[in-house]
């Protein structure tokens, strides 16, 4: 029996049972552990740090268990770019202090305007951080991120999914969400995560929110989202994933097979691992869960890399070079369930590298970090391209010369024609 409790709006899916192909791999983490229900309304295996074999055990085997390190092609990513001197704005439920993100996170504020009671926080947000920079705590063990050098900004701007204060703060209109991004593009956020949604538009949107969102890629901050996990209910447009200028993430399975619950529309970018990600708890211990909120934190990541080694690449351009960086590219070359593939760390950074020698284009094609992105929704390719001063000037060459050999010719005839008479 599954259990089935409402949506998160954080976007994390918390399996109540795994299945059974994972149960012989994780039974040291159940012998060893516990089996504790989060706030998000799921079951993770857990196991309490107490003893050092103990926990070189658990840390080895949460590392095992991150399948998305090879399909991402992560370790060959990490010769080209780890992330160095990138800040990531993790903006979610807050992140709490865990062995795998030691030195890695700086406290933001709480946006919330609910205090921090007991251990209803930090769950979702802990666990997003370490899939975008978590380092591991010893040589194989723990989670590891993305990019694993960069830095987190975490930022409140939201509860837990079963805090019961939940639907009073996002009914009150506080714009948690809009002064969340604002503030992390003010603080030097070079990427935004937002593993979450709904925020204070619920699911029309919020101007507020749209307003900030523009001011960031203004800015040259790159946003990422989750999706949705709705896809196999109602499927509704979600926000901030649809708002113009954000990277909006779907989740596969381990067979890159589309999630069943990730939601498919039309402004979909790229799909990334959801299934069956570990990650980093908020107890200090890891959690297995779905949804499209790790596939977010994942693709966050790709972005990380690619503005350490190509920091001068707008948004618009690192949101083309992770969508032509994609594996198993769906015919046609996208849908919406799909995206424009699979995200690949290394195809992308590839991709970036040819970005970053290619000439300015108009429009915010290409150009500076804070380059305005073309006036089309989430960045399409913007209106056709002027013709250069030097092509017109041949061009106007040219029309000259064939109107002058057409006067000369005209005037031959005509005297050719006087001749005769």
């Amino acid at each position: 029996m599954r259990w089935r409790w409402r949506r998160p709006r954080t976007w994390t899916r918390w399996r109540r049972r795994l299945p059974r192909t994972c149960l012989l791999p994780l039974l040291p983490l159940l012998l060893l552990g516990c089996v504790t229900a989060l706030p998000a309304g799921g079951v993770a295996a857990t196991v309490p740090a107490q003893e050092t074999t103990r926990d070189d055990d658990v840390g080895a085997m949460a590392r095992a268990r991150q399948w998305q390190l090879s399909l991402l092609r992560l370790p060959e990513a990490w010769r080209t770019s780890r992330g160095e001197g990138v800040l990531v704005a993790v903006l979610d439920t807050g992140v709490r202090a865990h062995p795998d993100l030691g030195g890695v996170v700086v406290q933001g504020p709480d946006l919330t305007g609910a205090a921090r009671t007991g251990g209803m926080w930090g769950h979702h947000g802990t666990a997003m951080a370490s899939l975008i920079a978590g380092r591991g705590h010893g040589p194989g063990l723990g989670v590891i991120g993305v990019a694993p050098a960069a830095r987190v900004l975490s930022v409140r701007v939201t509860l837990e999914s079963a805090d019961p204060r939940r639907e009073l703060l996002r009914s009150g209109g506080r714009h948690a969400l809009a002064r969340g991004i604002r503030y992390a593009v003010d603080h030097g956020a070079d990427v935004i995560s937002m593993s979450l949604g709904g925020g204070s538009g619920a699911w029309e949107g919020a101007a507020a929110e749209e307003e900030a969102v523009q001011y960031a890629i203004a800015r040259g901050v790159v946003l990422v989202a989750s999706s949705g996990n709705d896809g196999d209910t109602t499927n509704r447009k979600t926000f901030p994933a649809a708002y113009p200028g954000v990277i909006a993430v779907g989740a596969v399975d381990s067979r890159l097979r589309p999630a069943r619950f990730s939601n498919r529309r039309d402004y979909l970018s790229v799909v990334a691992p959801g299934t069956g990600i570990v990650t980093a708890s908020a107890f200090g211990d890891y959690v297995v869960g779905d949804g499209t909120s790790s596939a977010a934190a994942m693709v966050a990541g790709i972005a990380a890399l690619i503005r350490s080694a190509h920091p001068d690449l707008s948004p618009f351009q690192v949101r083309r070079a992770i969508e032509r960086g994609t594996r198993q590219r769906p015919p046609g070359g996208y849908d919406s369930s799909y995206g424009h593939g699979v995200a690949n760390a290394v195809l992308a950074l590839r991709e970036a590298g040819r970005l970053a020698v290619t000439p300015p284009l108009p429009g915010g094609g290409s150009g500076a970090a804070g380059a305005a992105p073309p006036p089309r929704a989430h960045f399409g390719d913007g209106p056709p391209a002027e013709p250069p001063a030097s092509r017109m000037a041949v061009v106007v060459g040219m029309v000259l010369l064939a109107a002058g050999m057409s006067a000369r010719v005209v005037g031959r005839q005509r005297r050719r024609c006087r001749d005769l008479t």
